[in-house]
């Protein structure tokens, strides 16, 4: 893999990135409090901050100094993580360094496919492209249509089997193994240990997010442990 030397994947490298986001029924939601969310998270060292909406996004971007990556939710099924061009281009102008988006293998709602997706990104806006995807494969077909860093976000979501309750550290080894670009472990990652598991299997970065930033979840933990 090459290393980069400088920008925000040199930043990234070997540190923490926190996902702070919030969907709107839950009492966290709204930019102000990401905003603050992502400068608590940087406090403690994060690396960098994975957001998603432009408000929250541009309320994010106001308040840190790490490199942001930004994404933008359209809908529940399918492809719905930063679906179109016009969806990567719009978080790009919001100071996003990275723009997150699915790399599966499934159709996007544009028609576009994931190539010129890329470019478009890569053509009109100086930011850079997380790959989010579910499969070997796709990683591979992503670092082809020109993804700058992958990410296993969407690896046991996208089957019908059950969601497994760990990352698939197995899918992560083999990525960061024969792929060029780095690879970031995303998912499932729910105590330090298992963030520590990630960076040892060849992770270059690691994306924690419910389990530091969703009290709300937390929070409903202890208290069916509690009431059991």
């Amino acid at each position: 893999m090459h290393r980069p030397e400088t920008g925000p994947l040199a930043t990234i490298e070997g540190g923490l990135i926190v996902s702070c986001q919030a969907p709107p029924d839950d009492p966290m939601s709204g930019p102000g409090v990401m905003a603050k969310m992502a400068a608590t998270v940087v406090a403690a060292g994060a690396r960098a901050v994975r957001v998603e909406g432009l408000d929250d996004l541009r309320a994010v971007r106001a308040a840190v100094d790490v490199p942001v990556v930004g994404l933008w939710k359209v809908g529940n099924d399918g492809v719905y993580i930063t679906p179109t061009v016009d969806h990567a281009l719009a978080v790009a102008a919001t100071g996003a360094e990275i723009v997150a988006l699915d790399a599966t293998a499934r159709p996007r709602p544009d028609g576009r496919s994931l190539a010129e997706t890329v470019a478009a990104v890569h053509e009109k806006t100086p930011a850079l492209v997380m790959a989010d995807i579910s499969s070997y494969d796709e990683g591979v077909a992503a670092v082809e249509a020109g993804a700058d860093v992958i990410a296993t976000t969407l690896a046991g979501y996208t089957m019908h089997d059950a969601v497994p309750d760990g990352p698939d550290l197995a899918l992560l080894t083999a990525l960061a193994r024969d792929l060029p670009v780095p690879v970031v472990c995303e998912g499932r990652i729910s105590t330090p240990r298992a963030a520590g598991a990630a960076r040892r299997a060849g992770a270059f970065a690691v994306v924690v997010g419910t389990a530091i930033t969703r009290p709300h979840v937390i929070a409903a933990g202890f208290v069916e442990a509690v009431e059991e």
